[in-house]
Formats: C-alpha cells, structure tokens, sequence
C-alpha cells in the first residue's frame, strides 16, 4: 500500500500479511516475527531505551494532534472522598479533606471554561486520571463541556482510569519519570491538594525542577496550608540552610479554587520565570 506521501509499503499493511503465510516451524519461529510487531522482543530488558522512547513519542503525538498547546496541572491524593461520599471515608481526617475534592472540581470546571471561550487549546486541565483529586479535576472538566487530560500508569493492584477523562486524551505509562515529564512539558500552572507518597514525590520534583532552573517558574500553588504545614517544615528546612529563603516563595498556600485563579490570572512580569533550557 502506497501513497504520495510515503513511497514505501505501509507497515499496518505488511503486519496484516505476515500473519497470512504458511504455517511451517520457520514461520511459528519467534525470529520470524515483524520486530515492531514483536511483543516479547519489544519487551526485552535491551530494548528499555525504545520504550520509554515511544511513551514520550505516543502521548505527544496525541497531544499534539488535539491541538493541546498548555495544561493546568492537578496533583492530589486518590484517597480524598468527594463531599458526598465523605462519610464513608476511612478517617476523620480523609473526610474532612473532602472539602477539597470540591475544590479542585470548582477550580477545573471555571479553567476549562475560560479555556474553551479562548478556543479550547490552553490550560486544559491534566491529571493523573484516577480517583479523588484527580477524578474531581477530570469531572470539572466534562462540567464545563471541555476535555481533559489523563495520565493514568500500570500498578500492581487494579485500577482504571476515571470515568471523566476525555477518552482521545487518556494514556497509559509503564514508567513514572515519562509520566511525569509530560505532567511538566506543557504545564502553565501546577495546583497540589493533600495526598500521599505520590503526591509528595510529585509535589518535591516539579519543585526541584523550577528551583534549579531546569523548568520555567509557573504558578504552584498548595492547596490546605494546615495539611501542608502539618507534614512539612518548610522553615526549618530554610533555617537549617539546607533551602534558601528565597526558595519560600517558589509555592503559594491557597484555600479555595478562587483564589488559585486570581493568582494564576495575575500571574506576570513580577514573577521569576526561568525557561527550560531545550525545552
């Protein structure tokens, strides 16, 4: 199969005709399959450097063909309830963060909003596509009419993706650092409500990132300052100079999804921003 902008025999067409042939030892052999389509080659421990070129390649592409040119970034706790299931949470304290699943629903419905009145392509909101914050972030999203982003990963336990994600926009990683690099690439705001481990892991990476320069300083904004400074001693880290003080005001505490939006609709030539070098 040709066509004028490709001289060459397409490979979907030659997949097709390679499962069409004899079936003799030579054929059954596993030597014998077209590499790419290949699954236990393209899952041999040599060809890593191939796989986690094609999860940065996959999703971009899409991305890219959707016309997405910026998100706004949610990262929060899988665990949180909504307000309406908070009774049934495991803790007082889980039920009590249910306030900010709302939170990031309020937030992401009135971004997606202001994104389609400008075409649809900028801040479109981008979650990990799972449950609590990120299922709030998604549904917000659909509210408002929009699409919305979800970058879902493989874990031991079942999981899938929330019922809110767009589904031409919802992928799925087998490495976390790819993930989190098309978490950042396109990021105009990065907004993180209470969570876990992994929010924590994502919270100190994208921090350490615009730190050092190495990403473009956005708006990054911690919802919940009682949680945050309940688990986190910012100024000791400062005092202890293991942080500058200017460091401090690389994040801002925020309560509801108002004040995130006045910030990040502000945000402008006060602020540091140190692009990505070969971004």
């Amino acid at each position: 199969m040709t066509d004028r902008r490709n001289p060459f025999r397409d490979a979907q067409a030659d997949r097709s005709s390679a499962s069409d042939v004899p079936d003799t030892p030579q054929t059954r052999a596993p030597a014998y399959r077209l590499a790419f389509a290949d699954d236990d080659f393209l899952c041999a421990e040599a060809l890593r450097p191939v796989r986690l070129q094609l999860e940065l390649l996959k999703p971009q592409m899409y991305l890219d063909d959707y016309g997405v040119t910026s998100t706004v970034v949610l990262f929060g706790g899988a665990r949180i309830p909504s307000p309406d299931t908070a009774d049934q949470a495991g803790t007082a304290t889980l039920a009590g963060l249910a306030g900010y699943y709302h939170q990031a629903q309020v937030l992401a419905e009135k971004i997606t909003t202001a994104s389609l009145a400008k075409g649809g392509h900028e801040n479109i909101i981008c979650t990990g596509g799972g449950p609590g914050v990120m299922e709030a972030g998604n549904r917000g999203a659909a509210l408002a009419g929009g699409v919305s982003i979800g970058l879902n990963i493989v874990l031991p336990h079942e999981q899938a993706p929330n019922e809110y994600v767009t589904p031409d926009l919802c992928f799925n990683f087998h490495y976390f650092a790819i993930r989190k690099m098309h978490f950042l690439m396109r990021a105009n705001a990065i907004c993180v409500f209470p969570g876990g481990f992994g929010t924590l892991d994502e919270l100190f990476e994208s921090l350490t990132l615009i730190q050092t320069g190495r990403m473009r300083r956005v708006p990054f904004l911690l919802f919940g300052r009682a949680f945050w400074d309940s688990i986190i001693n910012w100024q000791a880290l400062a005092d202890a100079g293991t942080i500058s003080p200017e460091d401090l005001q690389l994040f801002r505490y925020v309560e509801t999804a108002d004040e995130a939006l006045e910030i990040i609709a502000n945000w402008g030539s006060t602020e540091a921003r140190a692009d990505i070098p070969g971004r």
